[in-house]
């Protein structure tokens, strides 16, 4: 991948697997705020409003780059985002004890795949 201000072009699958990224970047806060007792507790804490800032910083980060086609800025948005999912998953196993299997199914479908097909789809370009 070349670092240059060379416009991407979005195809179908590309459009979904950018969904399939960003849409928690908005539900996650928009669930933090509605229902605190999902992260544990029964207000929003600094914990849970570092986590809403992160999330929607990082979507709008997304939205931008979408906007403006830089395949450079998408290349590196993705990778930030894997790089948290790879640090997320283990820290909600260890603070909500779900069923480690569903865990892992789901993270990977839904976060490691999605990822892994934009950074090879974006490397291409």
């Amino acid at each position: 991948m070349g670092f240059s201000n060379k416009k991407i072009t979005f195809t179908w699958w590309f459009v979904i697997i950018l969904f399939m990224l960003i849409w928690p970047m908005f539900v996650g806060p928009y669930i933090a705020l509605n229902n605190p007792t999902f992260f544990v507790g029964s207000e929003v804490t600094l914990s849970s409003s570092l986590y809403i800032a992160r999330n929607l910083a990082v979507g709008l980060a997304f939205l931008v780059a979408i906007f403006m086609r830089n395949a450079s800025m998408l290349f590196i948005l993705i990778l930030v985002r894997l790089i948290t999912d790879l640090i997320d998953a283990p820290v909600f196993f260890s603070f909500k004890d779900p069923n480690l299997i569903g865990l892992i199914i789901i993270f990977t479908i839904c976060c490691y795949l999605p990822a892994i097909l934009g950074l090879r789809y974006l490397w291409k370009k």
